[in-house]
């Protein structure tokens, strides 16, 4: 892996407009929060890893867990600006943002995202996966990745991308973002300068889509299938999966 320094920098909203108060949720009697630190603390060591928040109950506990927590404001955009804004108060060359609705993040997907992002500077880059077969890929929840042949973003969708005219030629399958993302200080910098969200970005609500508005150029790296919570009905689904991954 590169010399470069790198964090992990962990969005935690407390005042999710779809299910608030999520990074506290237990998930076998642990705040969901904790499970993404921890994650991410596997890959990059655990005083690399940081919590980005609006809320005093989540600083509290991270930092009773021994996490650093930075505070942000409560009028972000999106958990990019988020990140943008924490990223002001740490100083690394890379920074990788892991949703803290990940609660299995696998960290060698981090440190393969990391190394990707060390060989291709001038590139964002974010992880996807294959959706699977007990997965619906016309769920909204699931951003949907149309990339080249080369792995670069096209676009994302909450549609079941890419269309097709002939049933012959439907996709056998489709990828899903994994929401693992590498940028460096200047890429952030970028994206919360631009103070509003782009139009792709606000109609389909999916962040990623500002950095392909601006000109950016988004690398996608192949990633392990994760579950993240959206919604309260997916609780019990990532506990199972948890206590088979701790098994």
């Amino acid at each position: 892996m590169s010399n470069a320094r790198h964090c992990v920098i962990v969005p935690a909203r407390y005042a999710s407009s779809r299910y608030p108060g999520k990074p506290l949720v237990p998930l076998l009697g642990k705040p969901m929060v904790l499970w993404a630190a921890e994650r991410s603390a596997e890959a990059v060591g655990k005083e690399h890893v940081f919590v980005a928040t609006e809320d005093e109950c989540i600083v509290q506990v991270v930092e009773n867990a021994g996490f650093q927590a930075l505070m942000t404001s409560g009028t972000v955009l999106t958990g990019t600006d988020r990140l943008a804004e924490a990223a002001q108060q740490v100083n690394y060359d890379i920074y990788v943002n892991v949703q803290g609705d990940e609660p299995m993040v696998d960290p060698d997907d981090i440190c393969h995202c990391i190394e990707m992002k060390s060989k291709h500077p001038d590139r964002i880059i974010n992880g996807y996966c294959w959706v699977s077969e007990d997965e619906d890929p016309t769920n909204i929840n699931l951003p949907k990745v149309i990339t080249n042949e080369q792995d670069d973003l096209v676009y994302m969708s909450r549609s079941a991308l890419p269309a097709f005219k002939d049933r012959a030629n439907a996709p056998q399958r489709y990828k899903k973002q994994v929401c693992i993302y590498c940028f460096s200080r200047g890429e952030l910098e970028g994206f919360a300068a631009f103070g509003r969200k782009s139009v792709l970005e606000k109609a389909e609500d999916i962040e990623i889509l500002r950095f392909l508005e601006l000109g950016y150029s988004v690398r996608m790296v192949e990633c392990h299938p994760g579950l993240a919570v959206d919604v309260p009905d997916d609780v019990p689904r990532v506990e199972a999966a948890l206590r088979r991954l701790l098994s």
